[in-house]
């Protein structure tokens, strides 16, 4: 085996290796430590490893690891936010009792979240799905709040549901093929031409979409991400849900085309664009804000992969996994900043504030941010018709968004002691700031084929300035608007069926009454054997 293909498999199992140490006695006492280190493989992967697959173990046991551009991309992204964000996390836990339990869900987490960019083969793809799934549910309930069980709860619901769409997807997929355990650009190769395919792709756009809290499946992510401890919630937001994006990657037929299904992700991305937008910007919380902007930001994700998918273009899944590094970089960052401003008071607050309002407007395209340049290296895919307007307004209202969790934090922080927040939770957040702005710069030219010095053009400025000077002039009116805050709950759908069920049961209670009102009355049952009579009747005449 090659140095590049055990440098992929220590990506994906020396997590694991860790995760199953730390349930031992000697070793727990030192779990919060092996957080940091955990990923950092997977990182040495992303960067050394070239381009190429590596299988693993005879049949049917085989384990096939891949390393393309999207994969590749994403990889180093998310192993970068796993490491710093386990240094926050063990800083910040460092005198919890449960901070051990806590390093176990991570490590398992981390484990399925990274294998998933690297995996080949569909069963491994699944049962690595589902541990960063299930494993997730230990991050989200770990405060043991009323709230993170309530969470908790929907979240593994969810999941669980997701799983069970996937489950069947796969194996419609791998019905036709003789291997138990095949390769997945195999059988999507021979997807097309399947009789399922439909089907199929209808069973893995939902799975996928609720992993990535595509609108109407959102509900879990607005409830989750607040709940859980800050270095989590970074995860959450800026890798786990990527779990998605990377399946919509993996399994969708980009190369043949399937235009229906690429309307339907249109759709279903821009829908999801403004409900996290419209919901979020109603939110009191900076928390629950961030996680109606990651909802949107999955929106925009769903439209590129719609995009390419109706048009047959491979290409564009370069361009989804750079957009995602972008996201999964200033999402990390700005929900590990909601914490350290949390405990930062005088200049340093001011500084802190400015770093924090940078990256927020990046997610709206600020001019020479990560998000301007993902704007601009996806925008040639939307042509200059009505989807690169409603591209436009989505990103506009992104501005809008931001805005508002700017105000929000300035609120929050108002009354704040003079004081620094500590070193160990510091440094791992100015890592993340860092990589969110420096990474997306190295990776533009590769990824468009088209040099930085354009990015400085002012055709190019204006092309991201004018839709945040519309988000701006938006934010403005819906600031005005009274009596706002709060108006829609986090969670949305699931809160507001919750709260239709005493109405739902009182009304089933009535048709009960009803019901057994009827059955008493002794006309009834002639009544019932007339109608039957009289249809039977009508039927014979129509013959």
């Amino acid at each position: 085996m090659s140095s590049a293909g055990l440098l992929l498999a220590a990506a994906l199992f020396f997590p694991l290796v860790l995760a199953i140490c730390c349930l031992s006695a000697r070793f727990r006492a030192r779990a919060l430590a092996v957080v940091v280190i955990a990923p950092l493989p997977a990182l040495a992967a992303a960067v050394l490893v070239p381009e190429g697959r590596f299988a693993f173990f005879p049949a049917p046991f085989r384990l096939t690891l891949v390393l393309d551009q999207p994969g590749a991309i994403l990889l180093g992204g998310a192993a970068l936010l796993w490491s710093a964000a386990g240094a926050y996390a063990a800083s910040l836990m460092a005198r919890d009792p449960a901070a051990p339990r806590f390093a176990i869900w991570w490590l398992l987490t981390l484990t399925g979240s990274l294998g998933l960019f690297i995996v080949g083969d569909v069963v491994n793809f699944y049962l690595l799905f589902t541990l960063a799934s299930l494993a997730a549910y230990g991050l989200i309930i770990h405060e043991q709040s009323a709230s993170a069980h309530r969470a908790g709860v929907i979240y593994v619901g969810l999941a669980l549901l997701g799983e069970a769409f996937l489950l069947i997807a796969l194996v419609m997929l791998s019905a036709m093929h003789p291997d138990a355990n095949p390769q997945i650009r195999s059988v999507v190769a021979e997807l097309p031409a399947s009789p399922m395919r439909d089907g199929t792709l209808a069973l893995f756009i939902i799975g996928f979409a609720l992993k990535m809290g595509l609108v109407p499946l959102h509900v879990w992510l607005p409830l989750a991400h607040p709940a859980a401890p800050t270095p989590a919630s970074a995860v959450l937001s800026g890798v786990v849900v990527k779990a998605g994006v990377i399946g919509l990657i993996r399994f969708l037929p980009f190369e043949a085309g399937a235009p229906l299904w690429g309307s339907v992700l249109i759709g279903v991305g821009l829908v999801t664009a403004y409900c996290g937008v419209i919901v979020g910007i109603i939110q009191p919380r900076a928390k629950t804000v961030l996680a109606y902007s990651t909802v949107s930001q999955m929106g925009l994700l769903a439209v590129l992969l719609g995009v390419g998918l109706d048009t047959a273009d491979p290409g564009v899944t370069n361009l989804t996994a750079y957009y995602a590094v972008h996201h999964t970089l200033v999402k990390g960052a700005l929900f590990l900043g909601v914490g350290i401003l949390a405990t930062t008071g005088g200049r340093r607050l001011r500084l802190a504030l400015l770093l924090t309002a940078v990256l927020a407007l990046s997610l709206g395209g600020m001019p020479l941010t990560s998000g301007a340049l993902a704007k601009l290296a996806t925008k040639p895919l939307f042509g200059y018709g009505w989807l690169a307007g409603a591209m436009t307004l989505a990103g506009a209202g992104s501005t809008a968004l931001m805005l508002h969790f700017l105000l929000i934090l300035r609120r929050d922080t108002a009354g704040n002691a003079a004081g620094s927040p500590a070193l160990g939770q510091l440094l791992p957040w100015l890592v993340v700031v860092a990589a969110a702005f420096l990474i997306p710069w190295s990776l533009y030219p590769a990824v468009s084929g088209e040099t930085v010095s354009g990015l400085l053009q002012p055709e190019a400025l204006w092309k991201v300035t004018w839709p945040m000077l519309l988000g701006a002039v938006a934010m403005l009116f819906v600031h005005r608007l009274p009596q706002r805050l709060g108006a829609i709950p986090e969670g949305d759908i699931i809160v507001l069926a919750q709260a239709a069920q005493p109405v739902a049961r009182r009304f089933s209670d009535r048709i009960g009454d009803i019901d057994a009102h009827f059955r008493r009355w002794p006309v009834a049952g002639f009544v019932l054997i007339a109608l039957a009579i009289l249809l039977g009747g009508v039927l014979m005449l129509q013959a």
